[in-house]
């Protein structure tokens, strides 16, 4: 009896041994080889291969939304080759996991002839709660080749009721430096008719606000953008490299009862989180002046190796989502507890490669796109095998078993048995009162006890712990 019950005990404990390290809450959606187009017809494609308007090898997609049916992908001009910069599948159409992309809004809209092109390169789009669709094009092509710069950086704003233009917004030329580069985006939209967008600046750190009811932006500068050069050093599936991004992952709180929220944020070679509330942003002339300097806050490390990318938060659990490209993972963090209290919602160094975006859609769904932009860089892909991927799952699925979740009370299953066995011990304490058999048999059943008890509370013991 004894030992059985040890067994259990130390069952319970692998259990909750095993449920800390549980992360595989995510299941791949799609899936390519290298991505590809429809065309009008299979002869315009081959004729766009053979002219190399269309090189299969030189897209990669980089950021990703979705809006009701519809997945957004942008696919940024690195080389030439890329014969649409913004493009999207249709989520009804299930018949396969590598799925041809249309271009978006149109093929025309992605003519580099024209002496100003509608889209050149973005890399990051946010679909808002008034049914439009926030575009940052960089506008700046071949970058990993022969680079080109179409003008400073814009803001596309489409209506995705019928996908037109509402408006274009490009960036004066004193709000983008010589380095910069915009390669990062949330949007505030509480108020479809006061809706502001934050862009990053990662090459010449800052951040660009944009009011769409006054249609003017202005650029906010402070120390907490800047990399930090501890914190360069990136090496992902054998590649090495170092990179100097500053102000990279963006993300927004729900409104808070003055309707202003919370921007959280990082540089991309940073381990460390910030955050401030947007009334100090939406503010032109404070925004603009040194004394917004104390207003921005500290939030923490993630730790060593944990440089973060892309975030994300959801409104309705708090949980902000980001991406760890040196660990391969995505994790999470409640922002109602401890900066401290993070978790792995899914880590694979097979098939999670450079998480590059993620997302939370209006379904409470989470998607992540992995593209392994380090060997699209510095080395190749093959296109013999899958390069790129995009994981989805319920956000509750996603963070279940993590330190994101929230805490529970005790199954009630395990509360009854419970009582049961305490019943038992007592039972067999006056029944064997008299005897040492019996003050064994009272230990054993108090040793199942406890164990059918450890069972249960560590389904939550992360959760309470942290």
């Amino acid at each position: 009896m004894v030992t059985a019950c040890a067994w259990i005990v130390t069952a319970a404990m692998l259990l909750c041994v095993g449920l800390a390290g549980a992360k595989d809450n995510l299941r791949v959606a799609y899936e390519w080889r290298e991505m590809d187009f429809k065309y009008e017809s299979p002869d315009q494609r081959w004729s766009a291969i053979e002219s190399g308007a269309f090189k299969p090898a030189n897209v990669i997609p980089f950021g990703l939304e979705v809006y009701r049916q519809r997945l957004f992908v942008t696919l940024p001009r690195w080389r030439n080759g890329v014969p649409a910069s913004l493009a999207y599948l249709d989520l009804n159409d299930t018949s396969s996991k590598m799925p041809a992309l249309r271009p978006f809004p149109s093929w025309v809209a992605h003519t580099l002839s024209d002496a100003e092109p509608e889209l050149v390169s973005p890399f990051r789009v946010k679909a808002d709660r008034c049914g439009r669709l926030w575009v940052l094009d960089s506008r700046i092509s071949g970058v990993l080749e022969q680079t080109k710069l179409y003008g400073t950086a814009q803001l596309l704003i489409y209506d995705l009721h019928n996908d037109d233009l509402l408006r274009r917004h490009i960036l004066p030329a004193g709000q983008s430096k010589q380095s910069s580069f915009f390669a990062n985006l949330a949007v505030e939209d509480a108020d479809c008719e006061n809706t502001y967008a934050y862009a990053a600046d990662l090459g010449s750190p800052g951040l660009v606000v944009y009011s769409w009811r006054d249609q003017e932006s202005w650029r906010v500068q402070h120390n907490f953008f800047h990399p930090d050069p501890l914190a360069g050093n990136f090496s992902i599936n054998g590649i090495e490299f170092q990179w100097d991004d500053g102000l990279y992952g963006l993300a927004l709180s729900k409104p808070q009862s003055d309707g202003y929220s919370t921007l959280y944020f990082h540089p991309l070679s940073s381990t460390m989180e910030f955050s401030v509330n947007s009334s100090v942003l939406r503010n032109k002339t404070l925004a603009t002046s040194g004394a917004i300097y104390r207003e921005f806050k500290i939030l923490g490390s993630r730790g060593t190796n944990a440089q973060a990318g892309a975030q994300c938060l959801d409104a309705e659990t708090g949980v902000l989502f980001y991406t760890l490209p040196n660990q391969n993972a995505v994790a999470c963090w409640r922002t109602t507890k401890s900066f401290s209290s993070q978790d792995h919602v899914y880590a694979n160094n097979n098939n999670l490669i450079f998480p590059s975006d993620v997302k939370v859609d209006d379904q409470q769904r989470l998607w992540v796109l992995a593209n392994q932009l380090q060997s699209f860089i510095y080395d190749e892909l093959y296109p013999g095998s899958i390069n790129f991927r995009i994981f989805t799952a319920s956000v509750q699925e996603a963070i279940e078993h993590t330190a994101c979740e929230a805490p529970k009370p005790l199954p009630e299953l395990v509360s009854k048995l419970g009582e049961v066995i305490r019943t038992n011990i007592k039972l067999k304490t006056a029944e064997d009162s008299n005897s040492v058999a019996g003050s064994k048999s009272a230990a054993s059943a108090l040793t199942l006890s406890l164990g059918a008890l450890l069972l249960g509370c560590c389904l939550q013991l992360r959760s309470w712990l942290l």
